[in-house]
């Protein structure tokens, strides 16, 4: 009885990436550009309120992100939309008192 073997990649955790962006980045500009396509895409001024902004939202991603870790622009999204105190455990100002022992007196 012989082991099946199959050969695998060796660079499992390698980032996706297309030109130097993730695709979470490409998704977000070709989505600013195609509503600014859709906007202005029929003006006689397309390279300027089309091209000029998502070129240079391509070039502001590429160097804020340098040195960054993987996803640094979803997570710091997410950091942003949360709310402004993250606690572990509730404000103890709002919990239910502890209910209390009633001892009988022995008389």
């Amino acid at each position: 009885m012989d082991l099946k073997v199959t050969s695998v990649s060796k660079c499992l955790d390698k980032k996706m990436m297309i030109l130097g962006f993730e695709i979470p980045d490409l998704l977000f500009i070709f989505l600013m550009m195609s509503v600014l396509n859709f906007l202005f895409g029929s003006t006689s001024l397309k390279w300027l309120f089309v091209w000029l902004p998502s070129l240079s939202l391509a070039m502001t991603i590429r160097f804020t992100k340098r040195g960054k870790p993987d996803n640094y622009l979803i997570h710091w999204l997410r950091f942003q939309i949360k709310p402004g105190v993250l606690a572990a455990f509730s404000d103890p100002s709002q919990d239910i008192p502890s209910p209390k022992l009633k001892v009988k007196k022995v008389a």
